[in-house]
This record gives structure tokens, sequence and C-alpha cells, in this order.
């Protein structure tokens, strides 16, 4: 039968024991790091990615509200022009019609304007 001091030296000694299991554990911990920083990088890059599509997402939707309401202020441009030019052939119309009355209300609203002024 074999002794204990015969078995000794197969043991590893406590210290060799806790570097032997100490090293991979830190191998893991750096792996597990390292997997956690590719992780994270590829995180922001799907974050940064989905902020460039909302960001072109919401100017698409600016620049198509953009034109439409472009569109929208030419219309009353138009409708506004349209209106002025009836309201000055309407004038050119009555102004034939009556002259003399076209004359005097002139001459009225000037000489109103001008006590106006005064003042």
């Amino acid at each position: 039968m074999a002794s204990t001091s015969d078995l000794a030296p197969n043991r590893p000694k406590p210290a060799t024991r806790a570097r032997a299991t100490s090293k991979p554990r830190e191998e893991q911990l750096e792996d597990q790091i390292a997997q956690l920083q590719a992780d994270l990088k590829s995180i922001t890059a799907t974050l940064a990615k989905l902020g460039t599509e909302k960001v072109n997402e919401a100017r698409d939707t600016a620049k198509g509200e953009m034109r439409h309401l472009q569109q929208q202020g030419q219309h009353v441009i138009d409708e506004a022009q349209d209106q002025a030019g009836a309201m000055e052939q309407q004038l050119k119309d009555t102004i034939r019609e009556r002259p003399l009355t076209a004359v005097a209300s002139a001459v009225g609203i000037g000489f109103i304007l001008a006590l106006l002024s005064r003042h």
C-alpha cells in the first residue's frame, strides 16, 4: 500500500492549481469581453442604420409635404390673381359705362385722402 508521502508528489500544489484554473478563467473573461465588444459594435451599427433610415424617411415625408404646400400656395396665388383681374375688369367696365361718376368718385377720394394726410 502507498503512503501519503508517495501520493503527495502526484497532487498539484494549491498555488499551482489556482494558477492553472485562473489563466483559463482570465482567457474566458477576455473572450467574453471581446464578444461583448463585438456585440456592442453590432448594436451600434444597427442603431446607426435605423437612425439613418428614419432620418431619410422623415426627410422624404417633409419633402412631400413641402411640395404639397407649394402646390396649395400656388393655387391660392392663382385664384387671388384671377379675382384681382376680374375686379380690375369690372372697375374698367364701370368707368366706361359711367365716366363722370368715376371722375367724381376719384376726385372725392383724393380730397378725403388729402384731408387725412394733413392731420
